[in-house]
Protein backbone atom coordinates (compact mmCIF):
# COMPACT_ATOMS: atom_id res chain seq x y z
CA UNK A 1 0.00 0.00 0.00
CA UNK A 2 1.23 3.51 -0.85
CA UNK A 3 1.86 5.21 2.49
CA UNK A 4 3.57 8.31 1.12
CA UNK A 5 0.59 10.53 1.80
CA UNK A 6 0.79 9.71 5.51
CA UNK A 7 4.11 11.52 5.63
CA UNK A 8 2.49 14.79 4.62
CA UNK A 9 1.60 17.17 7.47
CA UNK A 10 -1.93 17.11 8.84
CA UNK A 11 -3.80 20.14 7.57
CA UNK A 12 -6.14 22.19 9.68
CA UNK A 13 -9.18 23.85 8.11
CA UNK A 14 -8.51 27.27 6.58
CA UNK A 15 -10.31 29.50 9.03
CA UNK A 16 -10.28 32.28 6.40
CA UNK A 17 -12.51 30.19 4.11
CA UNK A 18 -16.19 29.46 4.77
CA UNK A 19 -15.73 26.19 2.85
CA UNK A 20 -13.86 23.32 4.51
CA UNK A 21 -14.86 19.67 4.42
CA UNK A 22 -12.73 16.53 4.02
CA UNK A 23 -14.99 13.60 4.85
CA UNK A 24 -18.59 12.50 5.40
CA UNK A 25 -18.66 12.51 9.21
CA UNK A 26 -16.89 15.47 10.82
CA UNK A 27 -19.34 17.76 12.69
CA UNK A 28 -21.50 19.47 10.05
CA UNK A 29 -21.69 23.24 10.47
CA UNK A 30 -23.06 24.55 7.15
CA UNK A 31 -24.86 22.82 4.30
CA UNK A 32 -26.67 23.69 1.08
CA UNK A 33 -30.08 22.03 0.71
CA UNK A 34 -31.80 21.69 -2.68
CA UNK A 35 -35.12 23.12 -3.84
CA UNK A 36 -38.27 21.68 -5.39
CA UNK A 37 -39.70 24.87 -6.89
CA UNK A 38 -40.27 24.57 -10.62
CA UNK A 39 -39.22 20.90 -10.85
CA UNK A 40 -39.79 19.87 -14.45
CA UNK A 41 -40.07 16.55 -16.25
CA UNK A 42 -37.06 16.79 -18.58
CA UNK A 43 -36.88 16.39 -22.33
CA UNK A 44 -36.49 12.65 -23.15
CA UNK A 45 -32.92 11.54 -23.77
CA UNK A 46 -31.20 8.16 -23.85
CA UNK A 47 -28.97 9.14 -20.90
CA UNK A 48 -31.91 8.77 -18.49
CA UNK A 49 -34.54 6.85 -20.46
CA UNK A 50 -32.25 3.91 -21.29
CA UNK A 51 -33.66 1.75 -18.49
CA UNK A 52 -37.30 2.46 -19.34
CA UNK A 53 -39.45 0.13 -21.42
CA UNK A 54 -40.52 1.25 -24.90
CA UNK A 55 -44.09 1.74 -23.62
CA UNK A 56 -42.90 3.87 -20.70
CA UNK A 57 -40.88 6.04 -23.07
CA UNK A 58 -43.92 6.58 -25.27
CA UNK A 59 -46.08 7.51 -22.27
CA UNK A 60 -43.34 9.81 -20.99
CA UNK A 61 -43.16 12.02 -24.09
CA UNK A 62 -46.45 13.98 -23.69
CA UNK A 63 -45.36 15.11 -20.20
CA UNK A 64 -41.80 16.14 -21.11
CA UNK A 65 -41.08 19.79 -20.38
CA UNK A 66 -44.06 20.09 -18.03
CA UNK A 67 -43.96 20.64 -14.27
CA UNK A 68 -44.08 17.70 -11.92
CA UNK A 69 -47.65 17.11 -10.69
CA UNK A 70 -48.47 19.55 -7.90
CA UNK A 71 -49.54 16.81 -5.46
CA UNK A 72 -46.09 15.22 -5.74
CA UNK A 73 -44.37 18.54 -5.12
CA UNK A 74 -46.58 19.32 -2.09
CA UNK A 75 -45.83 15.99 -0.40
CA UNK A 76 -42.10 16.29 -1.02
CA UNK A 77 -42.02 19.94 0.06
CA UNK A 78 -43.60 19.13 3.42
CA UNK A 79 -40.88 16.54 4.05
CA UNK A 80 -38.14 18.88 2.82
CA UNK A 81 -39.33 21.60 5.19
CA UNK A 82 -39.22 19.14 8.10
CA UNK A 83 -35.72 18.01 7.10
CA UNK A 84 -34.48 21.61 7.03
CA UNK A 85 -36.08 22.25 10.42
CA UNK A 86 -34.32 19.14 11.76
CA UNK A 87 -30.94 20.36 10.53
CA UNK A 88 -31.44 23.83 12.00
CA UNK A 89 -32.60 22.34 15.30
CA UNK A 90 -29.31 20.42 15.42
CA UNK A 91 -27.41 23.71 15.14
CA UNK A 92 -26.52 23.53 11.43
CA UNK A 93 -26.61 26.57 9.11
CA UNK A 94 -28.76 25.80 6.06
CA UNK A 95 -28.21 27.69 2.80
CA UNK A 96 -30.47 27.49 -0.26
CA UNK A 97 -29.82 27.95 -3.98
CA UNK A 98 -31.86 30.41 -6.03
CA UNK A 99 -34.86 29.29 -8.07
CA UNK A 100 -34.35 29.05 -11.84
CA UNK A 101 -36.83 28.52 -14.74
CA UNK A 102 -36.50 24.80 -15.45
CA UNK A 103 -39.31 24.81 -18.05
CA UNK A 104 -37.50 27.34 -20.23
CA UNK A 105 -35.86 25.52 -23.14
CA UNK A 106 -32.22 26.21 -23.88
CA UNK A 107 -29.86 25.19 -26.63
CA UNK A 108 -26.24 24.79 -27.60
CA UNK A 109 -25.10 24.76 -31.24
CA UNK A 110 -25.81 21.00 -31.29
CA UNK A 111 -28.89 20.20 -29.17
CA UNK A 112 -31.81 21.61 -27.19
CA UNK A 113 -33.38 20.64 -23.87
CA UNK A 114 -35.59 21.80 -21.07
CA UNK A 115 -34.28 21.77 -17.51
CA UNK A 116 -34.93 19.36 -14.63
CA UNK A 117 -34.66 20.55 -11.02
CA UNK A 118 -32.21 21.59 -8.30
CA UNK A 119 -33.22 19.02 -5.72
CA UNK A 120 -29.80 17.32 -5.56
CA UNK A 121 -26.82 19.68 -5.18
CA UNK A 122 -24.67 16.64 -4.33
CA UNK A 123 -24.54 15.72 -8.03
CA UNK A 124 -23.17 18.85 -9.63
CA UNK A 125 -20.55 19.92 -7.11
CA UNK A 126 -17.76 18.15 -5.27
CA UNK A 127 -16.34 19.93 -2.22
CA UNK A 128 -12.86 18.81 -1.19
CA UNK A 129 -11.19 20.88 1.49
CA UNK A 130 -11.74 24.55 0.66
CA UNK A 131 -12.38 23.86 -3.04
CA UNK A 132 -15.74 23.71 -4.81
CA UNK A 133 -15.45 21.69 -8.03
CA UNK A 134 -18.20 22.01 -10.63
CA UNK A 135 -18.65 18.62 -12.26
CA UNK A 136 -19.27 17.89 -15.98
CA UNK A 137 -22.62 16.11 -15.68
CA UNK A 138 -23.78 13.82 -18.50
CA UNK A 139 -27.48 14.77 -18.48
CA UNK A 140 -28.25 17.55 -20.95
CA UNK A 141 -31.21 18.73 -18.87
CA UNK A 142 -28.79 19.68 -16.06
CA UNK A 143 -26.41 21.70 -18.24
CA UNK A 144 -27.20 25.06 -16.62
CA UNK A 145 -27.99 23.85 -13.12
CA UNK A 146 -25.02 25.82 -11.76
CA UNK A 147 -26.98 29.04 -12.29
CA UNK A 148 -28.99 28.37 -9.15
CA UNK A 149 -25.82 28.21 -7.00
CA UNK A 150 -23.77 31.01 -8.52
CA UNK A 151 -24.77 33.61 -5.91
CA UNK A 152 -23.67 31.32 -3.08
CA UNK A 153 -20.43 30.31 -4.75
CA UNK A 154 -19.50 33.91 -5.51
CA UNK A 155 -20.02 34.65 -1.82
CA UNK A 156 -17.87 31.71 -0.75
CA UNK A 157 -15.16 32.66 -3.26
CA UNK A 158 -15.12 36.27 -2.06
CA UNK A 159 -14.55 35.01 1.49
CA UNK A 160 -11.61 32.75 0.58
CA UNK A 161 -12.90 29.50 -0.93
CA UNK A 162 -11.41 28.05 -4.10
CA UNK A 163 -13.83 27.60 -7.01
CA UNK A 164 -12.97 25.32 -9.93
CA UNK A 165 -14.88 23.96 -12.92
CA UNK A 166 -14.07 20.77 -14.79
CA UNK A 167 -14.10 21.20 -18.60
CA UNK A 168 -17.66 21.92 -19.72
CA UNK A 169 -18.74 18.88 -21.76
CA UNK A 170 -20.22 19.17 -25.25
CA UNK A 171 -22.66 16.28 -24.63
CA UNK A 172 -22.78 15.50 -28.34
CA UNK A 173 -24.53 12.41 -29.65
CA UNK A 174 -21.12 10.74 -29.88
CA UNK A 175 -20.99 10.46 -26.08
CA UNK A 176 -24.03 8.17 -25.88
CA UNK A 177 -24.88 4.67 -27.05
CA UNK A 178 -28.30 5.31 -28.56
CA UNK A 179 -28.88 1.56 -29.03
CA UNK A 180 -28.01 0.78 -25.41
CA UNK A 181 -29.95 -1.92 -23.58
CA UNK A 182 -29.52 -2.84 -19.94
CA UNK A 183 -27.23 -5.90 -19.64
CA UNK A 184 -28.96 -8.96 -18.26
CA UNK A 185 -27.84 -11.96 -16.26
CA UNK A 186 -24.17 -12.79 -16.74
CA UNK A 187 -23.64 -10.23 -19.50
CA UNK A 188 -20.66 -7.93 -18.87
CA UNK A 189 -21.54 -4.58 -17.36
CA UNK A 190 -21.66 -1.80 -19.95
CA UNK A 191 -22.70 1.83 -19.88
CA UNK A 192 -24.89 4.22 -21.84
CA UNK A 193 -21.95 6.67 -22.02
CA UNK A 194 -18.50 6.09 -23.50
CA UNK A 195 -15.13 7.87 -23.27
CA UNK A 196 -15.84 10.61 -25.83
CA UNK A 197 -15.05 13.24 -23.18
CA UNK A 198 -14.71 13.37 -19.37
CA UNK A 199 -18.06 13.38 -17.56
CA UNK A 200 -18.91 12.65 -13.95
CA UNK A 201 -21.40 13.37 -11.19
CA UNK A 202 -19.96 14.33 -7.81
CA UNK A 203 -22.35 11.84 -6.19
CA UNK A 204 -20.25 9.01 -7.64
CA UNK A 205 -17.45 10.02 -5.24
CA UNK A 206 -17.31 9.86 -1.45
CA UNK A 207 -14.62 11.32 0.80
CA UNK A 208 -12.64 9.70 3.59
CA UNK A 209 -9.93 12.25 4.23
CA UNK A 210 -6.99 11.67 1.91
CA UNK A 211 -8.79 8.72 0.32
CA UNK A 212 -11.70 9.15 -2.09
CA UNK A 213 -13.82 6.22 -3.27
CA UNK A 214 -15.80 6.20 -6.50
CA UNK A 215 -17.73 4.07 -8.96
CA UNK A 216 -17.98 4.19 -12.72
CA UNK A 217 -21.63 4.56 -13.67
CA UNK A 218 -24.28 5.68 -16.13
CA UNK A 219 -23.14 9.28 -15.59
CA UNK A 220 -19.45 8.88 -14.69
CA UNK A 221 -16.92 7.49 -17.15
CA UNK A 222 -13.30 6.44 -16.74
CA UNK A 223 -12.17 9.72 -18.32
CA UNK A 224 -14.06 11.68 -15.69
CA UNK A 225 -12.43 9.72 -12.87
CA UNK A 226 -9.03 10.26 -14.46
CA UNK A 227 -9.66 14.01 -14.83
CA UNK A 228 -10.32 14.29 -11.10
CA UNK A 229 -7.29 12.14 -10.25
CA UNK A 230 -5.02 14.43 -12.28
CA UNK A 231 -6.68 17.57 -10.93
CA UNK A 232 -6.02 16.50 -7.34
CA UNK A 233 -2.39 15.92 -8.38
CA UNK A 234 -1.44 13.26 -5.84
CA UNK A 235 -2.83 15.07 -2.80
CA UNK A 236 -5.58 12.42 -2.51
CA UNK A 237 -5.82 8.76 -3.47
CA UNK A 238 -8.80 7.75 -5.61
CA UNK A 239 -10.01 4.15 -5.28
CA UNK A 240 -12.51 2.81 -7.80
CA UNK A 241 -15.07 0.32 -6.50
CA UNK A 242 -16.69 -2.00 -9.04
CA UNK A 243 -20.48 -1.89 -8.98
CA UNK A 244 -22.46 -4.93 -10.02
CA UNK A 245 -25.69 -2.97 -10.37
CA UNK A 246 -27.01 -3.33 -13.92
CA UNK A 247 -27.83 0.40 -13.99
CA UNK A 248 -25.24 1.98 -11.67
CA UNK A 249 -25.64 5.64 -10.72
CA UNK A 250 -24.18 7.34 -7.63
CA UNK A 251 -22.12 5.69 -4.94
CA UNK A 252 -24.22 6.97 -2.05
CA UNK A 253 -26.78 4.19 -2.36
CA UNK A 254 -24.04 1.54 -2.48
CA UNK A 255 -21.07 2.54 -0.33
CA UNK A 256 -21.66 5.01 2.52
CA UNK A 257 -18.87 5.93 4.98
CA UNK A 258 -20.39 6.67 8.39
CA UNK A 259 -17.40 7.30 10.66
CA UNK A 260 -13.68 6.52 10.83
CA UNK A 261 -13.38 2.76 10.36
CA UNK A 262 -17.08 2.17 9.59
CA UNK A 263 -18.77 1.97 6.18
CA UNK A 264 -22.25 0.89 5.16
CA UNK A 265 -22.14 -1.38 2.07
CA UNK A 266 -25.09 -2.44 -0.09
CA UNK A 267 -24.42 -6.16 -0.69
CA UNK A 268 -26.64 -6.29 -3.77
CA UNK A 269 -24.64 -3.67 -5.69
CA UNK A 270 -21.16 -4.18 -4.18
CA UNK A 271 -19.18 -7.41 -3.81
CA UNK A 272 -17.80 -7.06 -0.29
CA UNK A 273 -15.00 -9.51 -1.08
CA UNK A 274 -13.74 -7.23 -3.87
CA UNK A 275 -13.53 -3.95 -1.97
CA UNK A 276 -10.23 -2.04 -2.24
CA UNK A 277 -7.56 -3.58 0.03
CA UNK A 278 -7.25 -0.37 2.08
CA UNK A 279 -10.63 -1.17 3.61
CA UNK A 280 -9.49 -4.42 5.23
CA UNK A 281 -9.09 -2.70 8.59
CA UNK A 282 -12.56 -1.12 8.47
CA UNK A 283 -15.85 -2.51 9.79
CA UNK A 284 -18.04 -3.36 6.80
CA UNK A 285 -21.62 -2.85 7.95
CA UNK A 286 -24.24 -4.70 5.92
CA UNK A 287 -27.67 -2.99 6.07
CA UNK A 288 -30.88 -4.96 6.44
CA UNK A 289 -33.22 -5.38 3.50
CA UNK A 290 -34.84 -1.96 2.93
CA UNK A 291 -38.53 -1.42 3.45
CA UNK A 292 -40.10 -1.28 -0.03
CA UNK A 293 -40.93 2.04 -1.65
CA UNK A 294 -44.73 2.34 -1.94
CA UNK A 295 -45.87 2.15 -5.60
CA UNK A 296 -47.77 5.42 -5.15
CA UNK A 297 -44.47 7.29 -4.65
CA UNK A 298 -43.25 6.85 -8.30
CA UNK A 299 -39.63 6.93 -7.16
CA UNK A 300 -36.71 7.54 -9.53
CA UNK A 301 -34.53 5.52 -7.16
CA UNK A 302 -34.06 1.90 -6.19
CA UNK A 303 -35.05 0.56 -2.77
CA UNK A 304 -31.43 1.11 -1.71
CA UNK A 305 -32.04 4.84 -1.52
CA UNK A 306 -32.77 3.80 2.09
CA UNK A 307 -29.03 3.94 2.91
CA UNK A 308 -28.67 7.46 1.47
CA UNK A 309 -28.24 8.85 4.97
CA UNK A 310 -26.60 12.07 6.11
CA UNK A 311 -24.04 12.06 8.92
CA UNK A 312 -24.17 15.15 11.16
CA UNK A 313 -21.10 13.91 13.04
CA UNK A 314 -19.59 10.53 13.94
CA UNK A 315 -22.74 9.51 15.85
CA UNK A 316 -25.79 11.46 14.66
CA UNK A 317 -27.29 10.22 11.39
CA UNK A 318 -30.42 11.42 9.57
CA UNK A 319 -32.32 8.42 8.22
CA UNK A 320 -35.67 7.78 6.53
CA UNK A 321 -38.34 7.48 9.22
CA UNK A 322 -39.97 4.44 7.60
CA UNK A 323 -36.78 2.34 7.52
CA UNK A 324 -37.31 0.74 10.95
CA UNK A 325 -34.88 -2.15 10.44
CA UNK A 326 -32.10 0.20 9.35
CA UNK A 327 -32.77 2.51 12.31
CA UNK A 328 -32.43 -0.46 14.66
CA UNK A 329 -29.21 -1.60 13.00
CA UNK A 330 -27.68 1.88 13.19
CA UNK A 331 -28.58 2.03 16.87
CA UNK A 332 -27.02 -1.40 17.48
CA UNK A 333 -23.86 -0.25 15.72
CA UNK A 334 -23.51 2.67 18.15
CA UNK A 335 -25.01 5.51 16.10
CA UNK A 336 -27.77 7.94 17.06
CA UNK A 337 -30.41 7.88 14.31
CA UNK A 338 -32.53 10.98 13.70
CA UNK A 339 -35.60 9.66 11.86
CA UNK A 340 -37.10 12.02 9.31
CA UNK A 341 -39.74 11.32 6.63
CA UNK A 342 -38.34 11.82 3.13
CA UNK A 343 -39.69 9.08 0.88
CA UNK A 344 -41.70 11.53 -1.25
CA UNK A 345 -38.49 13.29 -2.25
CA UNK A 346 -37.30 10.23 -4.17
CA UNK A 347 -39.34 10.98 -7.34
CA UNK A 348 -37.13 14.05 -7.68
CA UNK A 349 -33.85 12.15 -7.56
CA UNK A 350 -32.67 11.16 -4.12
CA UNK A 351 -32.69 11.29 -0.33
CA UNK A 352 -30.80 13.07 2.48
CA UNK A 353 -27.26 12.80 1.11
CA UNK A 354 -28.37 13.64 -2.43
CA UNK A 355 -30.39 16.65 -1.25
CA UNK A 356 -27.43 18.30 0.48
CA UNK A 357 -23.97 19.65 -0.23
CA UNK A 358 -21.57 19.96 2.69
CA UNK A 359 -20.04 23.43 2.89
CA UNK A 360 -18.24 23.17 6.20
CA UNK A 361 -17.45 20.34 8.59
CA UNK A 362 -15.31 20.97 11.64
CA UNK A 363 -12.21 18.81 11.30
CA UNK A 364 -8.73 18.42 9.84
CA UNK A 365 -7.53 16.58 6.75
CA UNK A 366 -6.31 13.14 7.82
CA UNK A 367 -5.47 9.74 6.42
CA UNK A 368 -7.67 6.97 7.87
CA UNK A 369 -5.83 4.05 6.26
Amino acid sequence: MDTSLKLLPQLVPDLASPVSTYNEWDPLEEVIVGRLEGATIPTPHISYTYNQSRLTRLLYRPFAGRPYPSFMVRRAQAELDEFIHTLEAEGITVRRPDTIPHRKRFKTPNWTSSGFNITCPRDGFLVIGDEIIETPMAWRCRYFELSAYRRLFKEYFAKGARWTAAPKPELLDELYDHKFTVPEGAEPLRYVINEFEPVFDAADFTRCGRDIFCIRSSVTNASGIEWLRRHLDGAYRIHEIKSRCRTPMHIDSSFVPLAPGKVLVNPEFIDVDRLPPVLKSWDILIPPEPAPIPPSVHSMCSKWIAINVLMLDEKRVVVEKGQHALIKSLTDWGFTPIPCPFIHYSPFGGAFHCATLDVRRRGALQSYF
